[in-house]
C-alpha cells in the first residue's frame, strides 16, 4: 500500500472536514455539524488508512463497506467522499440539502457514489451492517476467502442504540459470531434534547459483551489518528466475534462555544461561532475552505491505495478460476440462463396453499438462482422459507443458505436490506403478515433504496382463524400498497405464486409476496402476474366484473357459476398486483376492466383504496375474531352468497 499522508496533511484534512461540516449546514440553514466535527479524525483515518476501497470503482465486490448509521451526520461522509475522489465536487458540498443535489440531508444509496445504504432512521444502518456482514461471510463460504474477504464498518451513536432494532440486530450478530463486523460507538453523551442522562443509562459495554461481542473502551482518543488506526486494526484482528469500539467524543469540537453542548447537534452554528472555531483550528475564515494541494494529495493517496488493493484482488480472482456465469448471476441476484424451466406448474383444480407453493418454487430454484438464501423469524416451516437439503448459516457453515433470524422481525427485515445492498445475495425472509407491524421501517427503506429483497408474508387474512384478531391482518396490504417503489403481489393460487417468484427475481427492487395459510384451488395459469391483472373467467356479455386477489379469486369463480344460473353474465378478474397493473397502458387496463361494466372488488382485507378500481367492494373494515378460519371468513361476509347478492344488486343498478 502507498505510504500514509504526512502528519501535516492529516491535520489539514481534518480541519477541512470540520470546516465543511460547519459551512454546509450554515449555507443550507439546516443540518447536523456537531457529530461530523467530533468524528472528523476517525473518518479521516478510516478512509485514508484502514478501509479497503477504490474511489475509481465504488462497486468493487471485495471492498470494505462503511455505513454511517447516524445518518444525520451525512456531511461527514460527504466530506470524505469529496476528499477521496468519489466524484463529489465542492459545488456539490455547497448544495448540501438542496433540491436535486448529490448531497441530500441523509445518505441515500444509488444517489451518491460511495454511499452503501440509505440511513437516517436511527438504528437501521447498524442493522443493515449486520446483514452486510452476513452476506460477506456467506459469499466467502461460497467462493473462498481469496476472492471474498472484507469487513463492514459501521458508525453508530446513542440514538442508534436506543432504538429497539439495535438490540435485535446486535443479538443476532453476536450469535452468528460475525468477526467481519466492526462498530464504532460515538459516545458523545449528547442528544437533541440535552445530555443523554435525561433518557439513557444503559451499560452499553455490558450489553454488547452479553450479546457475545468483543468490546474495547477507547477513551479520549478521538483526536489521535495513530491511536484510532491501531484500535481499528486491533478490531480487525478479532475474527471470532463482532467488535464494538466505544469512543468518547465531544460533539462540536473544537468549537470554543459549543463543544459538548446539545445546541451543536441539530442547529447550524452561527457566523460568529464558525469564525471563532476556525480561528481555533488555524484555518482561514472563508466559506468552504478546501486548498487544492490538500485535496489533490488526498485523492492521489486514496487512489493509489485503492488501485493497489483492487489489483491484488484481481490477481487472486483470476487465479481462483471460478465459474464466471455463476459469479455473474450471483452478484446480479439473477437466475442462470434457463433457470425458470425447473419451476413447477400446477394443475387446475389442485388445492394447495400459496405458502406451500412458494416453498416449492424456492426449492426448484436452488441451482438456477445461486444467490438465493431464505429464512424466517422463527417461522421457516410455516412461511414456505424452508430450503430442502440446505444447512443453516452458522460460523461453521459459512455458505449455508438457510438463515434462522430468531424472533427478530425488525432485525430480519433490516439485515435483509443490508444483504441485498451488499450484493451477491437475494434474501427471502418470511413471517406472518400481521407482523409486518414489527418490520415496516426496513420494508420502506428497501423500497427507497431499490434493494432487491423478497419479503414473504403468509397467513394473509382472517382465515388464520383461531389465533384471533391479534394475528389476523386486515389493514396490512393497504399499508404495503401505499409504499412507493414496492412491488406487492397477492397471488390467487399456486400458479400465480410461481409467476410472482419469477417477477421477484426479474424485478430490480423489493417485492412483497402476500400468501395464504389455507389451501386454495388452482384456477389460473399465472399469467395475470405479468400484467398485474388478467381475466380468469369471461362471458362476452358480462354485466358485472368480479375483481379479486388471493384467496378470493377462487371464491369469485364459484360465485360466477351461481350468478350464471341466475342469468347474470360475469367476468372474473384476478388482480394480484396493483402496481404492476397500474404500469400497463390505459388501453390494456380498459380491456381488463371495460368502461360501462360495473366492478365489484372482493378481498379479505379493508376496502381502503379499492374505489380506484371498483364501483363497490366486499372487504373487512373491522378487526377479525377468534374462531375456525372458514367460519370467520363466512361471518364477515367473505362468502359466495354475499358476492352473489352484491354482484346481483350492482348489475341491476347499473343495468
Amino acid at each position: 500500500m502507498p505510504d500514509s499522508l504526512t502528519p501535516e496533511l492529516d491535520q489539514q484534512a481534518i480541519s477541512l472536514i470540520r470546516g465543511l461540516a460547519m459551512d454546509a449546514p450554515f449555507a443550507a440553514k439546516s443540518g447536523h455539524q456537531g457529530t461530523a466535527m467530533a468524528l472528523a479524525p476517525l473518518a479521516h483515518v478510516l478512509y485514508s488508512r484502514v478501509l479497503r476501497h477504490d474511489p475509481a470503482n465504488p462497486h468493487w465486490p471485495d471492498r470494505d463497506r462503511f455505513i454511517l448509521s447516524n445518518g444525520h451526520a451525512s456531511i461527514l461522509q460527504y466530506s470524505l467522499l469529496f476528499l477521496s475522489g468519489y466524484g463529489l465536487s465542492l459545488d456539490d458540498i455547497k448544495q448540501f440539502r438542496q433540491w436535486g443535489s448529490a448531497t441530500p440531508g441523509h445518505p441515500e444509496v444509488g444517489h451518491t457514489a460511495g454511499v452503501e445504504v440509505t440511513t437516517g432512521p436511527l438504528g437501521q444502518g447498524f442493522a443493515n451492517a449486520v446483514g452486510m456482514a452476513l452476506a460477506e461471510r456467506h459469499l466467502r463460504g461460497q467462493f473462498g476467502g481469496d476472492v471474498v474477504n472484507h469487513h463492514t464498518f459501521v458508525l453508530a451513536g446513542d440514538g442508534c442504540f436506543m432504538e429497539g432494532v439495535s438490540h435485535e440486530a446486535a443479538s443476532l450478530a453476536g450469535h452468528q459470531q460475525l468477526g467481519n463486523l466492526i462498530c464504532v460507538y460515538d459516545d458523545n453523551h449528547i442528544t437533541i434534547d440535552g445530555d443523554t442522562a435525561l433518557t439513557y443509562s444503559d451499560d452499553v459495554a455490558g450489553r454488547f459483551e452479553a450479546y457475545g461481542w468483543h468490546v474495547e473502551h477507547l477513551g479520549e482518543i478521538a483526536d489521535h489518528c495513530d491511536a484510532l488506526e491501531q484500535a481499528l486494526l486491533r478490531a480487525k484482528a478479532v475474527t471470532d466475534r463482532p467488535s464494538l469500539l466505544i469512543l468518547r467524543s465531544h460533539i462540536g469540537a473544537p468549537s470554543p462555544d459549543l463543544t459538548d453542548r446539545h445546541e451543536a447537534h441539530g442547529n447550524p452554528f452561527g457566523a460568529e461561532q464558525i469564525t471563532r472555531t476556525k480561528a481555533v483550528m488555524g484555518i482561514p475564515d472563508e466559506p468552504f475552505w478546501a486548498p487544492t494541494a490538500v485535496v489533490e494529495a488526498y485523492r492521489s493517496h486514496t487512489a493509489g491505495r485503492g488501485a493497489a488493493a483492487r489489483a491484488q484482488w484481481q490477481q487472486r480472482f483470476d487465479a481462483a478460476a471460478l465459474d464466471q456465469a455463476v459469479w455473474d448471476a450471483t452478484w446480479a441476484a439473477a437466475g442462470l440462463p434457463g433457470w425458470e424451466a425447473a419451476l413447477p406448474i400446477f394443475e387446475h383444480g389442485e388445492k394447495i396453499a400459496t405458502r406451500v407453493a412458494i416453498e416449492k418454487a424456492f426449492n426448484a430454484s436452488l441451482e438456477g438462482v445461486p444467490s438465493l438464501v431464505a429464512g424466517a423469524a422463527d417461522l421457516t416451516g410455516n412461511t414456505g422459507t424452508k430450503l430442502a437439503g440446505q444447512v443453516a448459516a452458522t460460523p461453521d457453515a459459512l455458505a449455508g443458505r438457510q438463515v434462522y433470524y430468531g424472533i427478530r422481525e425488525h432485525a430480519m427485515g433490516s439485515a435483509m436490506v443490508g444483504m441485498a445492498l451488499h450484493g451477491g445475495v437475494l434474501p427471502a425472509g418470511g413471517t406472518f403478515f400481521v407482523f409486518l407491524d414489527y418490520m415496516r421501517p426496513p420494508v420502506r427503506l428497501a423500497a427507497l433504496s431499490g434493494a432487491k429483497v423478497v419479503f414473504v408474508f403468509t397467513h394473509d387474512s382472517v382465515g388464520v382463524g383461531e389465533d384471533g384478531p391479534t394475528h389476523q391482518p386486515v389493514e396490512h396490504i393497504a399499508t404495503l400498497r401505499a409504499i412507493p417503489q414496492l412491488q406487492v403481489i397477492r397471488p390467487a393460487d399456486a400458479n400465480e405464486t410461481v409467476a410472482a417468484w419469477r417477477a421477484a427475481v426479474a424485478h430490480d427492487g423489493p417485492t412483497a409476496l402476500v400468501l395464504s395459510r389455507q389451501n386454495l384451488t388452482v384456477v389460473t395459469d399465472g399469467s395475470a402476474v405479468v400484467t398485474g391483472a388478467g381475466i380468469v373467467l369471461d362471458d362476452p356479455q358480462a354485466q358485472v366484473v368480479l375483481l379479486a386477489t388471493g384467496s378470493e379469486v377462487s371464491l369469485c369463480v364459484e360465485a360466477a357459476a351461481r350468478l350464471a344460473t341466475d342469468g347474470i353474465a360475469v367476468r372474473v378478474v384476478s388482480m394480484p398486483s396493483w402496481d404492476r397493473f397500474e404500469a400497463q397502458s390505459a388501453a390494456f387496463r380498459q380491456s381488463v376492466l371495460p368502461a360501462g361494466v360495473p366492478v365489484l372488488s372482493v378481498e379479505a382485507a379493508t376496502t381502503f383504496g379499492w374505489a380506484r378500481w371498483a364501483d363497490d367492494s366486499i372487504g373487512i373494515d373491522r378487526f377479525g375474531a377468534s374462531a375456525p378460519g372458514a367460519e370467520v371468513l363466512d361471518q364477515l361476509g367473505i362468502n359466495v352468497a354475499n358476492v352473489v347478492a352484491r354482484a346481483t344488486a350492482l348489475a341491476h343498478t347499473k343495468g
